[in-house]
């Protein structure tokens, strides 16, 4: 049986496209059941229904501010599909502990650093501020603490001369590309052992 996979997306959700593609691929041990957005206009919501996924898109923005009726609304579109794993890929919104409790141990996210390096926002502009010689994504399992879940598969890049904030950003996707499909393989079948690119 495989594992049912939903996936969260804020913006275009390149590493949702790229978990797709390899759920997709023969013997994999988990399938994706819905990609959900937290804007109408998220532009990987057309992308996840030209992929043949389920697209919905529950707006934060009604809510003005009252997160536990924001994340009932995200816990009703999850109910109606009954994932087994959930994967946070660029969802720009962050979950309460209420929400986030019954789903750790199930509940993967990317950041793009080398936690527990730079939790938060501003990851490259941050790495080059302090003079790192290397930088790097991360995927960890979500816990209620920000960035802060058992770290499932990291990748490393150099910090090249003359790089910039976007640049860093720029090459640091590439890895992402490769190593959250990479993690979510393994975890489907109940292996945690971190992967290493």
């Amino acid at each position: 049986m495989k594992k049912r996979v939903a996936i969260f997306i804020s913006g275009g959700g390149s590493n949702m496209v790229r978990l797709l593609e390899d759920m997709a691929l023969p013997g994999h041990a988990a399938e994706p059941v819905l990609v959900l957005a937290n804007s109408a206009d998220a532009a990987g919501l057309a992308k996840a229904e030209a992929m043949g996924v389920k697209a919905v898109s529950v707006d934060h923005r009604p809510f003005k501010g009252d997160r536990p009726a924001f994340e009932a609304a995200l816990q009703a579109e999850l109910d109606q599909v009954q994932p087994d794993i959930l994967c946070l890929a660029g969802f720009m919104r962050v979950l309460t502990e209420g929400f986030v409790a019954p789903w750790e141990g199930r509940m993967l996210n990317i950041h793009p650093s080398l936690l527990p390096k730079y939790k938060g926002l501003h990851t490259h502009a941050r790495a080059l501020e302090a003079g790192d010689k290397e930088h790097g994504c991360t995927v960890h399992l979500v816990t209620p603490a920000l960035d802060d879940g058992p770290i499932l598969g990291q990748a490393r890049i150099a910090v090249e001369p003359g790089d910039t904030p976007d640049s860093l950003a720029s090459r640091v996707l590439v890895q992402e590309h490769k190593l959250y499909p990479a993690v979510l393989r393994q975890f489907a079948v109940g292996n945690t052992t971190p992967v290493t690119l």
